[in-house]
Formats: C-alpha cells, structure tokens, sequence
C-alpha cells in the first residue's frame, strides 16, 4: 500500500484498454503520471496491439494485461477483473486527466460512503474554438439524458467513470463482455442500475478526451449502431417500462439479485 493509500484509505486502479493507440496512450499515461495522488497500479489491457502499445506502457511502470478477444467491451473487463483496487477508475486511451482526477475521485468516494460509481463529462480537445466546446457540452448532455432515460438511471461514460470494486464484482458477471457490438460504458450503466448501485454525476470531474465521434460519418454511424445493439440486449433483460416502475418503487430493494424479468448472467451472451 503506498503512502497516499494509507492516508486516504482506498486503493487506486486506474484501467485503460488499448489497441494500436501508443501516441494517445504516451500522453495519457503523462497525465497520470502527473497525478496529485497518484495512482496504485495502473493497469493497461493490451487488445491484440500490433504497434508498441504494451511497450509504452511499460515504461510509464504501468502493468500490461493481455486480453486476446477483441472488443472494448472484453477488453475493459479484464481489466477491471485483473485490478487491485479498492477503487476502479476507467479512462481511454486518448482520456487526458487533469493533475487532481485522482485526488477529486477519491474525495468523493470518501465523502460518501453510499457512493458505488462516480462518473463525469469530457472536454474534446480535439474540436477547437467554440464549436468544440458547443460539441463537448451537447454530446455529455445527450449522452446522460437519453441514456439515463433508457436504463432509468445514471449512465457512466468510459473516458472518466469510478466505481468501487465490490459494485464491479457485482455485475462482472452480467455485462455483456463477449458483445464487441456493444458500448461497454452503457452496458456497464444498465447493470449497475438493475442491481440498485447508487451512481452520481459530476459536473466538475472533467477529463479531455478526442472527440471521434466527430471525426467521420462512418464513426457516427458506427457508435449509433452499437447504441441500438446495447439498448437491445439490455431492454430484453428487462424493458424500459419496467426499470423506471423498479426505480420509482417505495420500497424496491437496495440491491436486488433476482429482479423480475431478468433470467440469469448475460455476460457470456
């Protein structure tokens, strides 16, 4: 346990999948390095990289997981599965955290103690001027609420979400980690949601990240695509209607393992 570790009490896993991403992963790895409180371990799943990704990472100190089966999805799991923390952070590749991400996140946690996953919007650095900032606040604000609608609760985004390791041990099993199809952030969201995880977003927990999206059609089509397979496979668990009945409950339970409509572990799905 370092020294910050027995301060505040927690430890920290930061999670990054990555494939054939070594210049975004240099600077994030920089930024992290950079950290006010750094880190535990760091952990970087390699996803079957054929440039020097693993390579990178290693020389920012940071472990190297192998994970063969392709998809983020797969990837970001093993990831989470392989950390040590008691507190699991997920960023990207191209995520660039500012100096107090980490000390922020753990302060949070700290201060509330029913808090399971904490998760906060991203600036893309990538799209300048105005329009970049007009596309950083219209993209965090259509992806909460209409996500958040979806899965009748507060959705995580992947470029800068926490979240304790027991609330992941929770639901490892259920998220559809064999789907590279889907979003691995929003099928994540859906799961801690059914199980009654206590999810909060933050306004002021920023991070830069690279605005893809943006990029081409094609990458927009691509991440609408994936959206409707991920409401799919999750609505068929339990629908819409339903979810927003069981989070509106009085006197629905704090976490539930066998909620009405879900069959069993959808992870290996």
């Amino acid at each position: 346990m370092s020294a910050s570790s027995a301060a505040d009490g927690h430890t920290v896993s930061v999670v990054i999948p990555v494939l054939d991403d070594a210049a975004h992963l240099r600077v994030c790895l920089a930024h992290l390095a950079r950290q006010t409180r750094p880190a535990d371990e760091v952990v970087v799943v390699d996803n079957g990289s054929r440039d020097d990704s693993a390579a990178v990472a290693r020389s920012f100190g940071a472990r190297v997981v192998a994970e063969p089966e392709r998809g983020i999805p797969a990837a970001s799991a093993a990831g989470l599965d392989a950390a040590i923390g008691s507190l699991l952070l997920r960023c990207d590749a191209d995520t660039r955290a500012p100096a107090d991400w980490i000390e922020r996140i753990v302060a949070c946690f700290a201060a509330e103690p029913g808090l399971d996953a904490l998760t906060g919007p991203g600036v893309f650095y990538d799209q300048p001027g105005r329009r970049g900032l007009v596309r950083s606040r219209a993209y965090a604000a259509a992806y909460r609420w209409a996500a958040g609608a979806a899965l009748a609760g507060t959705p995580v985004w992947g470029s800068n979400l926490a979240l304790r390791a027991e609330a992941w041990r929770e639901v490892s099993g259920r998220v559809h980690r064999r789907r590279p199809d889907v979003h691995d952030d929003l099928d994540l969201s859906f799961h801690l949601a059914l199980a009654g995880r206590t999810v909060r977003f933050d306004p002021q927990l920023r991070v830069g990240a690279a605005g893809r999206i943006f990029h081409s059609l094609g990458e927009r089509v691509r991440q609408g695509r994936m959206a409707a397979a991920t409401l799919r496979v999750n609505w068929a668990i339990l629908p819409p209607g339903l979810r927003w009945v069981r989070r509106l409950s009085p006197d629905r339970p704090r976490s539930p393992r066998s909620p009405r409509g879900w069959s069993g572990p959808a992870g290996s799905s």
